[in-house]
């Protein structure tokens, strides 16, 4: 088996960014998709996801069996949080797998927690996102989204139910046909358009750097 391509890996890395200066939309005004609170914050930044992967967000949405709805957990995240995250990670193993150099300690975290200079939410190009019934009861999918204490989480994974595994197909086929890819190790993390997307899909260039600020709001939001 080919060993899994991570974000920190040079191939991703060295992808070249064509910025295409896309707007941010805040998905709090967007009634067609269900928003989902644990992980907001006081300047709505969850919230936001480029122009068009709103647009595959809602066409994939058509295309779940009847009854099932995307539940969208985080978009963009600031670059100085997602530093924040990959610092902590790397912290963490470098307590609980003491003695490895630098550069493993890159490696290793990038299996969960992507580099900041390349990180697809940085980008806005980033969604983690799960299911949900109409009324907004989640579907089991083998874990909960951002728990990566095992490798249950890993999308291909068979240590899940097959309940789990039937939901994981529904989400990962309408997300797959509208044009977004997976990161392997996490069932909840699809993106378009950043250097993950253009890896993986032969693209010459990612469409989309990161994003330093948050668009000035000009319209009223509907509550998530």
């Amino acid at each position: 088996m080919a060993e899994m391509v991570l974000l920190s890996d040079t191939a991703v890395v060295e992808t070249p960014v064509a910025e295409c200066d896309e707007c941010l939309i805040d998905l709090r005004t967007v009634g067609a998709l269900r928003l989902d609170r644990r992980l907001a914050d006081g300047d709505g930044a969850f919230a936001h996801v480029r122009l068009s992967v709103v647009d595959r967000l809602v066409t994939a949405q058509t295309l779940l069996p009847a009854g099932l709805r995307l539940l969208i957990v985080e978009c963009y995240r600031p670059l100085a949080l997602q530093q924040e995250y990959f610092d902590s990670h790397k912290q963490r193993l470098r307590v609980i797998q003491p003695g490895n150099d630098e550069a493993w300690y890159h490696r290793r975290a990038s299996r969960y927690i992507s580099p900041p200079e390349v990180a697809p939410h940085v980008a806005g190009a980033a969604v983690d996102l799960t299911l949900c019934t109409a009324d907004g009861t989640e579907l089991w999918m083998g874990t909960q989204v951002n728990d990566t204490d095992s490798e249950a989480c890993h999308t291909d994974s068979a240590n899940v139910s097959a309940e789990a595994a039937r939901n994981r197909r529904y989400l990962g086929d309408a997300l797959t046909s509208v044009g977004m890819v997976n990161y392997p190790t996490e069932w909840w993390h699809w993106s378009y358009g950043d250097r993950y997307w253009a890896h993986v899909t032969g693209a010459p260039v990612a469409r989309y750097g990161p994003v330093r600020s948050l668009p000035v709001r000009t319209g009223p939001v509907v509550p998530a």
